[in-house]
């Protein structure tokens, strides 16, 4: 299976490309406009040469992916046109020219479009570039240079360590949505990604490997005699065991209700033989199983041949093992086992939190630069005891916003703060370049330098804000003074063309982490809202239902029968009825009430738009929508009459369902009192004993 040319990969080859052609289409309004100038053939050729090669290497992106070379083949062109920026800012008269700003410029767009250290690589040479061109080229004001210098690596920084926050975000995002949240072992979308890539390794490098497919007997009896929260530890210990009991390289995912799988690499038949003992040793008595093994490539060569090959031995193992519920004692032994420790998880405000923070640090730094200029370099100015006083402000307001960054992202008013914040810091940054004489100062820089960074962070509130500074900065240029109008439009329309495609990358990384937050919130099969995307929703109504005390209700589901379905008909089967049961459900429901799968075939669902009273209708209403597939039994809890949290909700709503199931001769409760307390269920009191 030769795994196809990564699309991503030629992407990135393309996009770079294109982006780097946007600097020298600047340049053609310019030289064309100042022809009669010095230099102006020389520079057309450069210009046309950065073209050409901008267009040369998108139209080869799809052959220079491919090519071995490649690193090195965008080096060389890197590298050549940081050199041919440095000859057009030195043609130009140096780098207080028009084209003077085009390497700054650009280090700000690598800061944001590179890997950190090849951007620290990429950031030094052209330092030297530009100091070559500082040292030989035209005059500059006096700091001009050295302010551009310290500010472009401020603004590169302050991209790098956020760029590298939400990269960091972006993984934990991509690792939660692959993890079941109460086993802590993969979900049936990461288990069998993981497994597309295992058997690719394996032929590879022409080795064995083998899929187990490990199923819970008994499971559903254990939620009918002991509870929910029985069943839900249970499962929990038994992820933690196999991955005890397997090597820290093998893949253990929780697939189904209680159908657990796991894919070990370089081992053959005889191999699994002895780890499907090893398994049976350590579940058995609490959650003992029937296991089933496949192996690639001697039975099976795709990964759906081996679950149909594994998954009918599971049940040729099930027919001739004497299976029954195990007792109170034998449970019991889950809870003396530690708790798996929880993968950190990922706050939604936290994306927030990180912005409000880098703003505040750049909002800071910005001005510190500032100073430096304004005590480096402005002695005997008429305006330097302004310029000190407005960069202190400017400073202390963006170390305020970095402090409160964490209470700021949790206030409810946190956007209208911060654009009142900006509001205040871009007047400055206005004020300190009028003071300093306009368009021409070193001062200006600090204009420009937040806009890329401000549309990464807060795209809604950077469209407005970039406006507003470029509108700021043409009238500083008209009112107060500049160089010449080019070098006021050049340098502003560098900004934001590295504007505009931070903005575009921005969009994409938020678009990724959306689609990888959803994922992580989502059972993949029945997309309903999965054990963290339920426990986050109903937090959030919670607190909203007791704030405006409004009514809630929790209705636990449990289908009647769903295991026989399973072992009758196949796991197939089982599947498609649960994709079923979750679409009767939404249909049955407002569309502001919540549904989610806790795991197997236990639903539950959130009413919101239910009065109390309305609450055992819906129940029924819901019962014989379903009822035209399979039975179900249903529990409910009202909030304010049988609990104030989830817990406690939880624990009735499972109390009313087995009452119910019990009622009907569905189940084989032997339960007589409400569980209000975990402690009160059998299996909890006898690991007490």
């Amino acid at each position: 299976m030769p795994s196809p040319l990564p699309h991503a990969r030629v992407r990135a080859v393309r996009n770079s490309a294109l982006r780097a052609g946007i600097v020298p289409l600047l340049c053609v309004p310019y030289l064309a406009g100042t022809w009669s100038a010095e230099h102006r053939p020389a520079m057309a050729v450069v210009v046309a040469v950065l073209l050409a090669v901008s267009g040369l290497t998108a139209a080869a992106a799809r052959l220079i992916a491919r090519s071995r070379l490649r690193l090195v083949v965008q080096l060389t062109t890197l590298v050549a046109t940081m050199e041919a920026y440095a000859a057009l800012a030195w043609l130009d008269g140096g780098v207080f020219s028009t084209m003077g700003a085009l390497l700054p410029f650009t280090v700000m767009l690598f800061a944001v479009t590179m890997p950190p250290r090849a951007f620290v690589v990429t950031g030094a040479f052209s330092a030297v570039a530009y100091w070559v061109v500082v040292l030989t080229g035209g005059p500059a004001p006096q700091g001009y240079a050295a302010i551009y210098t310290i500010g472009i690596a401020c603004v590169s920084g302050a991209c790098l360590h956020y760029a590298g926050a939400m990269a960091s975000l972006k993984r934990r995002l991509a690792e939660q949505s692959r993890i079941d949240p109460l086993t802590q072992c993969l979900n049936r979308r990461g288990f069998d990604e993981r497994l597309a890539g295992e058997l690719a390794e394996a032929e590879r490098a022409g080795d064995p490997a083998v899929l187990l497919l490990i199923d819970l007997d008994s499971f559903k009896a254990i939620n009918d005699t002991y509870g929910h929260r029985a069943g839900d530890d249970l499962l929990a210990f038994t992820g933690r065991t196999l991955i005890e009991q397997l090597r820290a390289h093998d893949a253990v995912g929780r697939v189904g209700g209680d159908e657990f799988a796991a894919v070990l690499s370089g081992i053959d038949a005889q191999g699994a033989e002895i780890v499907v003992s090893r398994l049976y040793a350590a579940l058995d008595g609490a959650a003992s199983a029937s296991i089933g093994y496949a192996c690639y490539p001697a039975e099976a060569s795709t990964g759906e041949e081996l679950k149909h090959l594994a998954d009918e031995r599971v049940y040729q193992d099930k027919a001739r093992r004497h299976r029954q519920v195990p007792a109170a004692e034998a449970v019991s032994r889950v809870l003396s086992v530690p708790a798996a420790p929880e993968r950190p998880s990922v706050s939604p405000l936290e994306r927030r939190r990180r912005a409000i923070a880098a703003g505040g640090l750049l909002g800071a730094a910005d001005p510190a630069v500032g100073m430096i200029y304004v005590l480096a370099f402005t002695a005997g100015h008429p305006h330097r005891l302004a310029l000190g006083v407005l960069m202190m402000v400017a400073i202390v307001v963006g170390l305020l916003v970095r402090l409160l960054a964490t209470p700021l992202s949790r206030h409810a008013a946190a956007g209208a703060i911060v654009m009142a914040v900006t509001a205040v810091q871009f007047t400055i940054a206005l004020a300190v370049v009028a003071l300093d004489g306009g368009a021409g100062s070193p001062l200006a820089f600090g204009l420009f330098a937040p806009m890329p960074f401000i549309v990464m962070t807060t795209p809604r509130l950077g469209r407005p804000l970039v406006a507003a500074i470029a509108v700021g900065y043409l009238a500083i240029a008209f009112f107060v003074g500049t160089p010449s109008i080019w070098f006021s439009l050049c340098h502003l329309n560098g900004a934001l063309a590295v504007t505009l495609v931070c903005a575009s990358k921005a969009a994409e990384a938020a678009r990724q982490r959306s689609r990888l937050r959803e994922l992580s919130r989502t059972d993949p099969l029945t997309s309903t809202l999965n054990r963290r995307g339920f426990t986050e929703r109903f937090t959030a109504e919670l607190s909203h239902a007791q704030r405006h005390h409004r009514a809630l209700a929790l209705l636990l589901i449990d289908l009647d029968g769903f295991k026989q379905v399973n072992d009758s008909q196949g796991h197939a089967a089982g599947d498609d009825l649960l994709v079923w049961v979750a679409d009767t459900l939404r249909e049955g429901l407002h569309s502001h009430d919540v549904v989610g799968r806790l795991g197997g075939d236990e639903f539950v669902v959130l009413l919101t738009s239910h009065d109390a009273p309305d609450v055992a209708g819906a129940a029924a209403t819901l019962r014989a929508a379903i009822s035209a597939r399979i039975g179900a039994s249903i529990g409910t809890a009202v909030l304010g009459v049988h609990g104030e949290d989830f817990d406690a909700l939880y624990a009735h709503a499972d109390h009313d369902l087995y009452a119910h199931k019990s009622a009907s001769g569905r189940g084989r409760s032997r339960r007589t009192a409400p569980p209000v307390l975990c402690e009160q269920s059998e299996y909890r009191q006898a690991s007490k004993r």
